[in-house]
C-alpha cells in the first residue's frame, strides 16, 4: 500500500494556500469602476503593458470620431461617449482577469483527469495487455473528476448566468444588439449550459465510480466476471465520451468566441486532453518509481507512455495546423479574425506554445533510446503541460481579457491552487488501494512486459 508522504502533504497544502490568497489579492486588486480603470491606464501609459494599447485605442478611436463629425458639439459629445464605451468595455475586460485566471486552471487539471479516464476506458476496451500495472495510477488521477467537476460546474453556473463577464452571450444587452448571438440562444444559454454540464459530469463520473469500484471487487474475485463488466461499461462510456467531449468544448470553450467556429474544434481539444493525460501519468508513474513503489513497471512501460506523449504531440500539431492552415487560407473576416486577434495581442504565447507543444516534443522523443531515459521524458512531460497551458490560455483569454492580459498575481496564485489541490487529490487516492491490480487477466503479461 502507497502511504502519502507528510512532507507531500504539507507540499500540496502550501501550494493551494499561497494560490488562494494570490488569487484573492487579483480579485481585490481588480478595478470596480471607469475611473479606476483611467487611472491604471494612465499611471501605466508608459509601460508596454495592455494598458498602454487600450490608451492609444481610445485615443485612436477619438481621432476617427473628430475626422466624421461636422460640428465641435456633436464630436465632443460622441468622442465622450466613445470614451466611455472604451473604459466600459476595459473595465469588464480588467475585471475578467482573475475570472478567467481561474477558469483556466480550473479546466486545464480537470481536462488531465477526464483524459486519463478516456485513456484509461480504452485500455479496457482494447484489452490492452501492456498496460494494467498502470490502472491504479490512472484510477487515482481520475480521483479529481468529482472535485474538478463540482469547481466547473460552479464556475459555469457563475459565468452562463451573468455573474461575472466571461460568457458574452450571457449578458443581455450584448445579445439584445446581436442578430448572430440570437440565432444561437436555443443552445447559448445559461440554464442549457448547465443542463449539459450536469449530464455531462454525471456521465463521467458515473463511468469512474463503477469502473474503480468493479476493479476493487476484482481483487478478491475467483473468476473474469468484474474484467468483463468493466470491459462492457467502458465501451459505452467511450461511446458517450466522444460526443460529450466535443459538446463540452463547444460549451465550454467555444463559446467564449460566439461569432466563431470550427468543426475540428472538438477533436483538437480532445488531442490537447490526451497529451496532457498520458504525460501526467508518465510522471506520476515516475515519480512513485523514484519514492520506491511500482518496481513491478519497466522501462517498456515508461518507453509506451513517452510513444503514447509523442504520438498524440504530432496528432494535436495536425489538427492545430489543419484548423489554422484552412481558415487562414479561406481568409473569411469573420472566420480568420480569431487567429488574426490571438497573433496579433498574444504573439509570444501564440506560437510559444506552438513550439513547446510540437517542436520540442519531436526533437526529444524521436529517439527511441530517449524514452527509456526517465528525466528526459520528465523533462519533455514538463514543457508539454506548460505548452498545453499556455494553449488553453490562448483559446480562452483573447476573448474574454482582450488587450488587457497580463502574467501576474491571479495567474500564477491559480496555478499553484489547482496544482496543489490536484496532487493532495491525486497522491491521496493513490492510498485507497494496492498500487498493483491483483486478479486482471492481463497483469502478468503486463508484468512482464518487454519491448
Amino acid at each position: 500500500m502507497y502511504t502519502l508522504p507528510s512532507k507531500l502533504r504539507l507540499f500540496s497544502i502550501i501550494f493551494m494556500v499561497v494560490g488562494g490568497l494570490m488569487l484573492t489579492a487579483g480579485f481585490l486588486t481588480a478595478p470596480s469602476t471607469t475611473a479606476e480603470v483611467k487611472e491604471m491606464m494612465a499611471d501605466h501609459h508608459d509601460d508596454g503593458h495592455a494598458a498602454k494599447n487600450d490608451s492609444h485605442e481610445i485615443e485612436t478611436s477619438n481621432h476617427e470620431v473628430s475626422a466624421q463629425t461636422h460640428g465641435e458639439n456633436v464630436h465632443e459629445e460622441t468622442a465622450h461617449d466613445s470614451e466611455e464605451a472604451h473604459l466600459e468595455h476595459t473595465l469588464h475586460q480588467m475585471q475578467n482577469r482573475p475570472w478567467s485566471a481561474l477558469y483556466i486552471a480550473a479546466f486545464f487539471f480537470f481536462m488531465i483527469a477526464l483524459g486519463t479516464l478516456a485513456f484509461y476506458a480504452i485500455q479496457f476496451a482494447a484489452q490492452a495487455g501492456w498496460s494494467p500495472v498502470l490502472f491504479r495510477v490512472m484510477e487515482a488521477i481520475t480521483a479529481y473528476l468529482v472535485p474538478g467537476g463540482i469547481i466547473m460546474f460552479v464556475l459555469l453556473a457563475l459565468s452562463g448566468f451573468h455573474i461575472n463577464h466571461l460568457f458574452v452571450w450571457a449578458d443581455p444587452e450584448v445579445v439584445a444588439h446581436d442578430k448572430l448571438i440570437q440565432g444561437k440562444a436555443g443552445w447559448l444559454n445559461g440554464t442549457g449550459l448547465l443542463i449539459r454540464a450536469a449530464i455531462f459530469l454525471g456521465g463521467w463520473i458515473l463511468y469512474r465510480t463503477y469502473a474503480v469500484k468493479f476493479s476493487r471487487r476484482d481483487d478478491d474475485a475467483d473468476d473474469n466476471r468484474w474484467f468483463k463488466k468493466t470491459f462492457r461499461i467502458s465501451a459505452a462510456f467511450l461511446v458517450f465520451f466522444i460526443y460529450t467531449e466535443s459538446m463540452m468544448s463547444w460549451d465550454w470553450i467555444m463559446s467564449f468566441d460566439p461569432h466563431w467556429f470550427s468543426t475540428l474544434f472538438g477533436w483538437y481539444v480532445f488531442a490537447g486532453m490526451m497529451v496532457c493525460a498520458i504525460t501526467t501519468i508518465a510522471l506520476v508513474t515516475i515519480v512513485l518509481k523514484g519514492q520506491g513503489y511500482l518496481e513491478f513497471v519497466n522501462d517498456s512501460h515508461i518507453h509506451d507512455l513517452a510513444k503514447f506523449m509523442f504520438g498524440f504531440s504530432i496528432f494535436w500539431t495536425y489538427l492545430w495546423f489543419s484548423q489554422f492552415m484552412l481558415i487562414w487560407y479561406a481568409n473569411i473576416p469573420e472566420e480568420v479574425t480569431y487567429f488574426i486577434t490571438r497573433i496579433e495581442d498574444y504573439k509570444l504565447p501564440f506560437f510559444g506554445m506552438l513550439a513547446m507543444n510540437f517542436l520540442f516534443p519531436v526533437l526529444l522523443l524521436m529517439n527511441s533510446d530517449y524514452k527509456r531515459v526517465n528525466w528526459f521524458v520528465v523533462l519533455t512531460g514538463i514543457v508539454i503541460l506548460a505548452g498545453h497551458y499556455i494553449d488553453v490560455f490562448v483559446m480562452v483569454m483573447p476573448a474574454t481579457v482582450g488587450t488587457s492580459w497580463f502574467i501576474g498575481l491571479p495567474e500564477i496564485g491559480a496555478i499553484l491552487l489547482f496544482f496543489g489541490l490536484f496532487v493532495f487529490v491525486v497522491f491521496t487516492a493513490m492510498t485507497k488501494a494496492p498500487l498493483l491490480v491483483k486478479r486482471n487477466p492481463f497483469i502478468k503479461e503486463s508484468k512482464n512486459y518487454h519491448y
